[in-house]
């Protein structure tokens, strides 16, 4: 049985103060994805015994990044999508005989939807990317992508319609990725469960259960049949995510 964690820890220095290690021993899962780690690799030091380290820190120190801590060491890794998108340090690729792991952190279409032509243009590229991919061997993505991909995943959809995350055009492109073979874990196992993901820091969003779900773990449909579970742990503090895992019998 594999276990992969994928946690947005909205800064890897500030979330090692708030518990990340215990979590991390813990579980000690095959792999850990990282997104938001706003540090450099040299910034941070991070000793893990028994893990191989694959960082992608964004030009602009503090500031969005990627990594992925793993106990088993990769045919390759690879940064950026195709040695595109490396500015912001949002995706990381491991290939394994089996399959790609590939986490990522989709861009934030921000306040106003500023950036949502980016966003767009960003999950265009990256859909292809992941569809190439696929036609080599069986996929894993994971991480902050987000998207809230329909209204039971968020607990205000109707007065969240134009805001970032909810957007009819970002949801579309999280359909085209579905409709391009791939599924949405969590949801094709739980197609009721209400289960969130991440909670604004704004009005104690978070005892109050107003949240998101926009963390996932997304597969080729070649590895439905090794899916045994997908988790939210909802339980768990130190970001304004929690970590979502996956445990697939490979």
């Amino acid at each position: 049985m594999l276990k992969f964690v994928s946690w947005n820890v909205n800064g890897i220095r500030a979330c090692l103060k708030k518990g990340f290690l215990d979590f991390f021993k813990d579980y000690a899962a095959d792999f850990f994805c990282l997104q938001e780690i706003k540090a450099q690799e040299e910034q941070v030091s991070l000793v893990l015994d028994g893990y191989y380290q694959y960082w992608n820190s964004a030009e602009r120190k503090g500031y969005s990044g990627t990594a992925i801590f793993t106990k088993h060491k990769p045919l390759k890794a690879s940064y950026g999508i195709n040695g595109d998108y490396l500015d912001e340090g949002r995706v990381i690729t491991l290939e394994y005989p089996q399959f790609f792991l590939v986490t990522v952190y989709s861009p934030n279409s921000q306040e106003g939807l500023l950036r949502l032509d980016y966003r767009q243009t960003f999950e265009d590229v990256l859909r292809a990317y992941l569809i190439e991919l696929k036609s080599q061997k069986e996929v894993i993505i994971c991480g902050d992508l987000n998207v809230a991909h329909q209204e039971i995943d968020l607990k205000n959809p109707s007065i969240n319609t134009r805001n970032p995350g909810f957007t009819i055009e970002e949801r579309e492109k999280f359909s085209l990725l579905l409709e391009a073979g791939f599924i949405d874990s969590f949801r094709h196992l739980y197609p009721t469960r209400v289960k969130y993901s991440w909670w604004s820091y704004r009005s104690f969003a978070r005892p109050k259960g107003i949240g998101w779900r926009i963390d996932y773990f997304v597969l080729s449909k070649g590895l439905l049949p090794y899916l045994k579970d997908s988790l939210i742990h909802d339980e768990i503090y130190g970001s304004d995510h929690c970590p979502v895992a996956l445990l697939l019998d490979l």
